[in-house]
């Protein structure tokens, strides 16, 4: 398996110009870029990569949001290809009362271009309740702050040309972003690129199909995506093979690289076509009231464990069911009643689905005995 460290041990010496120019494995790099601990550093107003590098080469693992961003940042330090880039307006903002948890860097891959990266979900529950805000909210905290970041950005840098990009929720952040910046920004907007990031509701979509930015965005999803599905995309799409299978096909330090580009596969699996279709039915079936009862009412329960990050959730386990349970007692019997329509839904949902594929299946494979 080779993934983008990888990458940067075999091209990390090839500077970027004319023979090698800018890929799209450089653009996830820095879509990653952004998970990085900076605010456990003081950042100056302007920064090298090498400089970043080294400053947090003592770091933990635990210090790192995800596992593979501490090799990465020390490759990078290391690589002819990044470690001269500067690093500028560097921007987080965390906020539990206003369920907001978003973090944005440049990166200036030259003189004349900049990177805009903005971060995905962190490990905090607050992250992970404004991801599911999308499901009943038309904008949540994070695209506003993104847009917002994007314009100063653009103005702060009148002359250069601009690439966007994120994994997870940090691609939702780009596209949403590039697609209500001003049109003078928009002008310079190279490309947007959202890493296995979810789409948006459909009637906020379907505002945007004639927008010439969606001719500059790519989204990239690995074979079993399920993150990166979810909710509707009008832009292009492009399938990259991980070697993961699931859900933790998200981790993008699972995505194959060879040489320069990804590995990349054929079609999207049944399982994440499965899981796709029973979820935009699901969505398509409950009104926004009741999908917000549902996820203020789960996220409730889980703050009810007074964890403030999804990881804390395995420690003293049977003390936080406890406390879960507890919780879920005393909320109402209509909550109650929300949450056990909707999980049985997307239960009979799935199983219909599935049942449906295996049917035609067996037909299919009738027809070709047949024909034999």
């Amino acid at each position: 398996m080779a993934n983008i460290n990888d990458y940067l041990n075999w091209r990390g010496d090839l500077p970027i110009n004319k023979n090698f120019p800018f890929n799209e494995i450089d653009a996830l790099i820095l879509a990653r870029f952004s998970y990085l601990p900076f605010h456990k550093i003081k950042m100056n107003s302007k920064e090298t990569i090498e400089n970043i590098s080294k400053r947090m080469k003592d770091f933990s693992n635990d210090d790192f949001i995800y596992n593979g961003d501490k090799e990465l940042i020390s490759n990078l330090g290391k690589s002819a290809r990044f470690k001269e880039m500067l690093v500028t307006d560097f921007v987080r903002n965390t906020s539990k009362k206003h369920e907001e948890q978003f973090c944005a860097i440049t990166i200036h891959v030259s003189n004349k271009e900049i990177y805009v990266s903005y971060i995905g979900t962190d490990s905090t529950i607050n992250g992970w309740k404004e991801d599911f805000n999308m499901m009943f909210l038309e904008k949540i905290p994070c695209q506003i702050s993104g847009m917002n970041y994007l314009t100063k950005i653009g103005e702060k840098h009148p002359f250069c040309k601009i690439r966007i990009g994120g994994h997870s929720k940090g691609g939702n952040i780009a596209i949403f972003s590039a697609l209500n910046v001003a049109k003078k920004i928009q002008s310079k907007i190279i490309k947007v690129y959202n890493y296995d990031g979810p789409g948006f509701r459909k009637e906020i979509i379907e505002q945007y199909e004639n927008s010439s930015i969606l001719n500059k965005v790519e989204t990239y999803i690995p074979q079993d995506s399920v993150v990166g599905r979810l909710l509707y995309h009008k832009e292009k799409i492009t399938i990259v093979h991980s070697l993961e299978k699931g859900v933790l096909q998200h981790d993008i330090f699972s995505w194959e690289v060879l040489n320069d580009d990804f590995i990349y596969s054929e079609k999207i699996t049944e399982e994440s076509e499965d899981i796709d279709k029973t979820i935009t039915t699901w969505f398509e079936e409950t009104s926004n009231e009741q999908r917000k009862i549902v996820v203020d009412t789960v996220f409730d329960i889980l703050y009810s464990t007074e964890n403030e990050n999804v990881k804390d959730l395995t420690q003293n386990i049977a003390k936080k069911v406890t406390k879960a349970i507890k919780a879920y007692n005393s909320i109402s019997k209509e909550e109650k009643e929300t949450i056990n329509n909707t999980v049985s839904l997307i239960v009979k949902k799935y199983i219909n689905i599935r049942t449906d594929r295996e049917k035609k299946k067996i037909k299919d494979s009738i027809k070709t005995i047949r024909k034999r």
